[in-house]
This record gives structure tokens, sequence and C-alpha cells, in this order.
């Protein structure tokens, strides 16, 4: 971990309400995983996001309009977000979407094949989309037409734009993780 973890008491003016407003935001949206210490210092992309008030208080606006009364269910938006995060091997955003995509159902053959960054060959139809959709966008380019068609024909253009919007915050959390060594907790 490149960054200290910022205990509560050890926070500035200018963190104080940041944090205040994000753990609110983690108790409503971010459960299951560990993202909070013991001591209620915050852990994952939240800490960083902590250390630069600047950049994390607009971060966070966009992390709580992602979390936001999505449009896309919930096992297509955990596709999505793990196949960016494999791409771009960002262990925290994978240990905490494998526990949110498996409290979807989304079995453990798939997110283990999904992890490995191999696309699972039991995927639905929706799930396929999702897959592929954001395959395409962390390789770089432009989406395919047929890609893109498809999620419009499946989730509608606000769906599909949504989906473009998610992938693209994910890979800016994985950068996060990554650029700070963000760790998995416990390890």
């Amino acid at each position: 971990m490149r960054l200290p973890i910022i205990a509560p008491d050890k926070l500035s003016e200018e963190q104080k309400p940041l944090a205040v407003d994000m753990k609110e935001g983690i108790a409503k949206s971010f459960q299951g995983f560990v993202n909070v210490r013991d001591d209620g210092a915050l852990l994952g992309p939240w800490n960083p996001w902590l250390h630069e008030p600047k950049f994390g208080k607009p971060i966070w606006e966009l992390t709580k309009s992602m979390a936001s009364d999505p449009s896309l269910p919930t096992r297509i938006r955990e596709i999505a977000i793990l196949v960016t995060g494999a791409h771009f091997k960002s262990a925290y955003e994978l240990y905490a979407h494998v526990i949110v995509a498996e409290r979807r159902g989304l079995s453990h053959e798939k997110l283990a094949t999904i992890v490995a960054g191999q696309r699972p060959v039991d995927l639905t139809r929706e799930e396929a989309i999702a897959y592929d959709f954001a395959a395409a966008l962390v390789s770089g380019g432009v989406l395919p037409e047929l890609t893109y068609r498809a999620a419009v024909e499946r989730f509608g253009e606000h769906g599909a734009a949504e989906l473009s919007y998610l992938i693209g915050f994910y890979c800016m959390v994985s950068i996060t993780l990554n650029t700070f060594d963000v760790p998995v907790p416990g390890s």
C-alpha cells in the first residue's frame, strides 16, 4: 500500500465531511466485503480518494450516481465490473466484486473463468452481451457495431450508455487501486 490509511482522528477538515458521506454511501450501497476498518478508517479506493479531496469528492459523486437506481440487472453490472477488474488485474476490485457477484447468484465456475480473463461458455444472452461489451472496451478501440447494437436491443439506449459509463468508471477505480497498490483486506 503506497498511501497510509487515514484514521478517522487524523482526517483534515476538508476530508471529514467527505469521509462521513462515503461511510453513509458505503453502508447503503457497498455491502458484503471489507471496506471500513474496525476503527472506522476507509479502505479500498475510498482511502486514496480521501487523500486527494479535490479529486476524491467528484469521483465519490460519480460513484454515488453509478450506484443509485441502476437500470441494468445487478448480475449484468457485476459481469462488466469483473471483466474490467480482470483486465487490469485489480486485486481489491476483484476481491470485492466476486463477493458481490456470488451474492447475485453467479456461479463459482463463471466467476473463476472471468477472473482468469476468459469468457465463460455458459453465459446467458444478457451476460454474454455484458461480457463482450466490457471485453471490447477494455481492449481498446471503438466498440464493435454489432456489440453496441446487441446491447441497445437488449438493454435499450439508456442501458447501453449506462453499461459504457459503468465500465469506464471501473477502469478508473481499477487504475486508482493499482496506482496505490491497494491490498485485499487481510493480505
